[in-house]
Parts: structure tokens; sequence; C-alpha cells
């Protein structure tokens, strides 16, 4: 029989399932018997097959979340009596013990570190979240000494469990589409110079520095354009830019969106890997990013991409300014950019293997 696992997590799900989403779980169904305990996007179902999602709350929707998610936790262990749980995430993890004792179950605990925990009260929403640090912090001990077994994504994420004196029991990335991002060749370059930004509009993805940084690129090269994906509490500083604006797409507008570009610009001041990051390697575009987290593991200076001192709203300006202005620089990095992103993702039955494995090496007594 196949292990019984729970995937719980913050992440917001829209149903039905789009395409990649789809391909991922499909490809986990084949080696797991699984449910999902998360997040639904505003306008969605709250429950499908396999999966439980919370919906939005009219205020206050992250506190009453992870209030109510050790209770929510613990019904699910009651019902679907996982052999392991699979729990992105510090806080969310310290809420799966909670449950677990709740429950009186033995499910064992997979701590999925997506990226670095500091970076939900220190660069994250209201500057008033660092009130919040100590319990973060302590959080962040109980759930890594606590675990079954952890996996992280990356050498940075990695790093980060090592400082509290745990190795990781597996170290692999997310999900990424082949059908969606290695299906075709790269579009060429666009004419008119095209910066992209993907991500949430917060501190801890750079995007206060973009915003600043981007006067200067558009004096220097008045034809390049600015497209930002993306939503969050810096949405004031979208509005105010002289900038094309797209809240949410699926993964197929991303693929497209990076098409229309010259670069992606990811400036964050942490990241845990820099998925968008090998999705635009995949379509044969540069990124110019910070210097932080996970993207030096990905990006290779001068090759594949630039990097920049995160914060650093005049370093930013002068790297965009040297690829948009430059189409040969372009070409060059992209194509680099290219190569590296085709070695970097691996097929949905690949991940679900790595994921069957891990689970494996969490049931071992």
């Amino acid at each position: 029989m196949k292990p019984r696992v729970l995937f719980v997590s913050r992440e917001r799900f829209s149903l039905p399932l789009d395409d990649t989403q789809r391909r991922k779980w499909d490809a986990v169904g084949e080696v797991l018997d699984y449910r999902i305990l998360a997040a639904a996007q505003p306008g969605s179902p709250t429950s499908a097959d396999r999966m439980t999602l919370a919906g939005p709350a009219p205020a206050l929707d992250g506190p009453l979340y992870y209030a109510r998610l050790p209770r929510r936790i613990a019904r699910e262990l009651r019902a679907f009596r996982p052999e392991v749980a699979i729990v992105q995430g510090v806080h969310e993890a310290t809420a799966f013990l909670a449950a677990r004792r709740l429950a009186g179950v033995r499910t064992k605990l997979v701590l999925d570190v997506h990226g670095d925990w500091h970076a939900a009260t220190r660069l994250y929403g209201s500057r008033a979240r660092r009130l919040l640090d100590p319990v973060s912090d302590a959080m962040a001990w109980t759930a890594v000494r606590r675990a079954d077994a952890i996996r992280t994504l990356s050498p940075f994420t990695t790093a980060l469990v090592r400082r509290y004196g745990r190795e990781p029991d597996g170290e692999f990335p997310a999900f990424l589409d082949r059908d969606v991002y290695l299906s075709s060749p790269p579009a060429p370059l666009p004419e008119t110079p095209c910066a992209l930004f993907v991500g949430v509009l917060e501190r801890y993805k750079g995007f206060d520095t973009l915003a600043a940084a981007w006067p200067r690129v558009a004096e220097a090269v008045p034809r390049a354009g600015l497209h930002v994906v993306g939503r969050g509490t810096l949405a004031p500083l979208a509005r105010a830019l002289d900038a094309r604006w797209t809240e949410s797409v699926d993964a197929a507008g991303v693929a497209a969106a990076m098409d229309e570009a010259t670069l992606l610009c990811l400036p964050s001041r942490a990241e845990g890997y820099g998925r968008v990051v090998v999705e635009a390697m995949c379509r044969g575009r540069a990124t110019v990013g910070g210097d932080a987290g996970g993207i030096p593991d990905l990006v290779e200076d001068d090759v594949t991409g630039l990097l920049v001192p995160p914060g650093d709203r005049t370093a930013l300006a002068d790297a965009l300014v040297r690829v948009l202005g430059s189409p040969e620089t372009a070409e060059r990095l992209g194509a680099a950019a290219r190569r590296k992103g085709e070695e970097s993702m691996p097929a949905p039955a690949e991940y679900a293997a790595r994921v069957a494995a891990l689970v494996d090496r969490a049931r071992l007594p």
C-alpha cells in the first residue's frame, strides 16, 4: 500500500487545480496516498477530493489562519491517520506539534523548509511584526529540533537548519513545470527592452528597492518597460510606478510574461531557492538578482545574470541599465541561463520519487 501522507502549508490553492498543480499532484498520487490541508484563493471552493482549504477571512486573515490551524490539523490526523506529515514552514510545524498531541497520534513530522523563517517577521508586512521576532525564533528552534525529518530546497536553506544542529534528510527544489517552461524554444528577446518582476510585493523580495531604482533606469534607457506580477503590502509602490502591473497569473501566464521580457528582476533580501529564477532561465532570460539567500546558488554573476547587494538601489539600477541597454549582453546571459535551466528542472515523476524517498526516510524507526 502507498504511504499515507498529509501535506500542510499556508499555500493558497484555487480549485479546480490548474494544469501545473494537476501535473504535480497527479505525479505525487502515483507514489503516495495523500491529503492536502492549506488555504484557498479568494473565490475558490474550499474542498475537493484530497483537499481541505481554509477560506480567506475578511479581517485578520493570517492570525485567524494560524489560530485555527492546530485544530484543523488534529481533525485531519484523526480522520486520515497519516503515517507522515510534510509541513511547510516552522510556524506551521509548531502548530502541527500541538495538533499531534491533541489528536493523540504518532504521525511523523517532516519539516519542509522553503525559505528563511526570519523573513516572516523581519521583512514581510508591517514593521510592527518585529515585535514577534522572539516568538518566531522560538518556534523555529522547536520545529527544527523536534522534526522527525527535514527537507530543504537549496544550499542556503540547508545552512539555515545546520545552524540549529540538524542535517536535512533531503535537499531538492520545489516542483517546476517542465511542460510549461521547456516545451518550446525561448522566444526572441523583445525589440523594446522590458524588465519583469514576479513575486509578492514585500520588502523581503526587494520590491521597494526596485521601485526606488526604476526612475533612474527609465531615464537611462527611455524605451525600457517594467512589468510587475504580484500583490502584497507594497502594492501602493506598484501603482505609483510607470509600469504594467498584473496581480496574479498562472504558470502559463508567467512563461508568457517571460517571453515578452528581456530579463527577470528579483532583488530579494531573502530567498530560499528562487524558483522563478529557474523558470526564467528555461525561457532564456537572464536574472538581475539580489546577492542573498538562495539566488547566488542559481545565478552566476556575469554568466547567467547579474548579482547586486540587497537594498542597493543604485547598484540595481546600474545592473538593469547594463542589460536592458545592451541586446548583446542580454543575449549572452540569456543563452547561458537557458543551458543551466534545462539542467535544473526535473520531470514530475522524478520530483515525486524524491518526495517518496523522503517519506520513506521519515518512516524509519
